[in-house]
């Protein structure tokens, strides 16, 4: 049996791994798969603990997602948020669906009578079989908020606001200095997670946002330092074509640390494994491929392939790329 490893952020992380899968299936049907989720979203809101990115994998890969938005259910109501509201509470701006709710309930009970995250995962995907197995990157919590670096609203310039009201509240329009992940120094890698790359043939790091998906996931104790020294081959796919985005406001996030917004830019950020970085290949979109002389001058294996995950026959594919572009060695 192989073993392959993804590390992975939202939509973006679970769109990629159910083309993974589904090449999987034809490809090497006894290949098990492990996902190492971002929890750097996660935050307590209405009495609750919510997980955007370990909902949203387990919803597209369990078959219940809102395939339209990428996130949440299909189908949704929104009493209970209204509800809420009407006694001025909650964030007007996150609301919450009635069935997302139950998942947000049912964890919370799990948390609060003495189970880890990664304990309450594992609960809730014996109901959603979403054919992988699912980890949060830590049990300990880990918030990623960031610094305004102007005044807006009821926020001074200076103030730390979580990343989902910069994300969703203002759509990361308005500008800030930096990121901190807080809880990170008392968190260590939830039990699997450094063995799943340890043991890994292939990690996979799919198009998630560079700086608070993967890159909240890479700042975890122990997790950079297994990717060097993994005996399995890594890949990433490039979150950014053309000098844009695949999903979201990556650009904003980038910017901040100094990053180009380029494939080039990104896969240099991560860096070769030859050099102290964490890639051996690096697969970006065929429009970025004057981009491939200077990845490879910089000893990361690269190729150009259509990379819009348009449906999933396009993203089986581009799954399938991904691992024959490092298979060889």
């Amino acid at each position: 049996m192989r073993n392959v490893t993804v590390l992975a952020g939202g939509v973006g992380g679970a769109r990629f791994t159910r083309g993974l899968l589904a090449h999987l299936a034809v490809a090497a049907p006894d290949t098990a798969v492990t996902v190492i989720v971002n929890t750097g979203d996660d935050l307590w809101l209405d009495g609750l603990r919510i997980c955007p990115d370990l909902d949203t994998i387990m919803y597209t890969l369990g078959g219940g997602i809102n395939e339209e938005q990428g996130w949440g259910r299909p189908a949704e109501t929104r009493r209970t948020s209204a509800e809420i509201a009407a006694y001025g509470r909650g964030w007007s701006w996150f609301t919450l669906g009635d069935l997302d709710l139950a998942t947000h309930i049912v964890r919370t009970d799990l948390l609060r009578n003495g189970s880890t995250l990664s304990e309450a995962t594992e609960f809730l995907c014996r109901r959603w079989q979403p054919g992988v197995r699912l980890l949060p990157m830590s049990d300990q919590p880990v918030e990623t908020h960031v610094c305004l670096a102007e005044n807006i609203d009821e926020h001074a310039s200076g103030d730390y606001i979580h990343f989902e009201e910069w994300w969703v509240r203002y759509r990361a329009r308005v500008a800030v200095s930096g990121f901190i992940q807080r809880g990170l120094t008392d968190a260590v890698a939830a039990p699997g997670v450094l063995k799943a790359i340890n043991t890994a043939d292939f990690v996979v790091l799919p198009p998630s946002n560079p700086v608070v998906s993967v890159g909240t996931i890479l700042a975890v104790p122990g997790v950079r330092d297994a990717l060097r020294s993994t005996a399995a081959q890594v890949v990433g796919v490039s979150p950014i074509i053309g000098g844009v985005a695949v999903r979201g406001m990556a650009d904003a996030c980038l910017s901040t640390i100094g990053v180009e917004t380029t494939a080039v830019g990104v896969g240099l950020h991560y860096g070769s494994r030859h050099s102290g970085g964490i890639l051996d290949g690096w697969l970006i979109d065929e429009t970025d491929a004057t981009a491939l002389p200077a990845l490879a001058a910089a000893g990361i294996r690269s190729a150009a392939v259509p990379l819009w995950m348009t449906d999933l026959p396009t993203t089986t594919a581009l799954a399938g790329a991904a691992l024959r572009l490092v298979a060889a060695n």
